[in-house]
């Protein structure tokens, strides 16, 4: 059952660290955007899998925590993962791949439609690392005409 990290599980470890954001996110149409920051705490767990833990500020004020499981299905040969936060209830189950150049992961997603109560979107969010100490990633959303669009960007930087 010994799995042994791959070059994808290597370029998880890129995470690893203590890192403080500052985010843009779309309140919908019509509104302004939100701006909000915090904290993002990143391990690994045996070299196969990373775990962040974030905190900071939600748009409109209120505190939130969240955690983000990474890793690489050596038998699927793709990213897999999870997102949960104390701001909902949706277990948030990732699928994804990494780009040729090694600096672009994108996840792919389903969650809840916060447009049309009931209903279900994708969503996918790509991991982008500028250099080694600042990564941006951006969330999207995909309407009914199949068209992205975009309702998040976090800047991450690496605390020195």
């Amino acid at each position: 059952m010994e799995s042994k990290p791959q070059k994808q599980h290597k370029w998880l470890d890129k995470l690893i660290g203590e890192w403080t954001y500052e985010a843009d996110c779309s309140m919908g149409p019509d509104q302004p955007t939100a701006k909000f920051s915090g904290k993002e705490s990143v391990r690994s767990i045996g070299g196969l899998w990373v775990v962040a833990e974030g905190r900071g500020k939600m748009p409109g004020g209120g505190r939130a925590t969240w955690i983000m499981s990474l890793g690489f299905d050596s038998q699927k040969k793709r990213f897999v993962g999870t997102w949960i936060g104390s701001m909902m209830s949706n277990l948030w189950i990732y699928d994804g791949v990494l780009n040729r150049s090694g600096r672009v992961l994108t996840l792919n997603t389903l969650g809840p439609n916060f447009a049309v109560k009931g209903k279900q979107a994708k969503y996918k969010d790509v991991i982008e690392f500028k250099t080694k100490d600042y990564r941006t990633m951006t969330s999207s959303i995909q309407g009914k005409n199949g068209k992205w669009t975009k309702i998040m960007t976090a800047h991450y930087r690496r605390k020195k």
